[in-house]
């Protein structure tokens, strides 16, 4: 069995996310996006680029989490794909990168974790608080 990849982009918020809504009433984020390029030199050194910028969507809870958590200027890691469509008005030929999971980069962002309490196991029976405990 092969390990599941799919593509990938790291970058920066560009724009303030912007959460719309279809005609059905589903949740889409629309958000530029910068993405930073570097050159590796003979003397093994790395020169900074100018930054390429790009569109980015997401769709129902990936749009809302985004949404909720981003801001411009934030550092991200997302997977996706990217869409290529023909605009509207002038028949060109864009793309945009579809994110289907993102989070925040660790390498470029500071933040505590807050943990979900563990589910329940099938094994390790529910107890009701404020009922008296078992076996005691």
């Amino acid at each position: 069995m092969s390990i599941p990849t799919q593509m990938s982009l790291t970058g920066f918020i560009a724009s303030e996310p912007d959460l719309h809504f279809t005609t059905a009433g589903a949740e889409y984020l629309r958000v530029r996006v910068g993405v930073e390029h570097w050159r590796k030199e003979v003397d093994g050194s790395f020169t900074k680029l100018d930054s390429t910028f790009h569109d980015m969507v997401a769709f129902e809870s990936t749009a809302r989490e985004a949404y909720a958590r981003f801001r411009k200027g934030d550092s991200f890691v997302a997977s996706g794909y990217v869409h290529e469509y023909a605009h509207e008005q002038t028949g060109e030929i864009k793309e945009q990168f579809v994110a289907r999971k993102i989070g925040h980069n660790v390498n470029k962002t500071a933040y505590d974790v807050q943990r979900r309490p563990p589910a329940p196991t099938a094994t390790a029976p529910v107890q009701d608080p404020a009922s008296p405990a078992i076996g005691l």
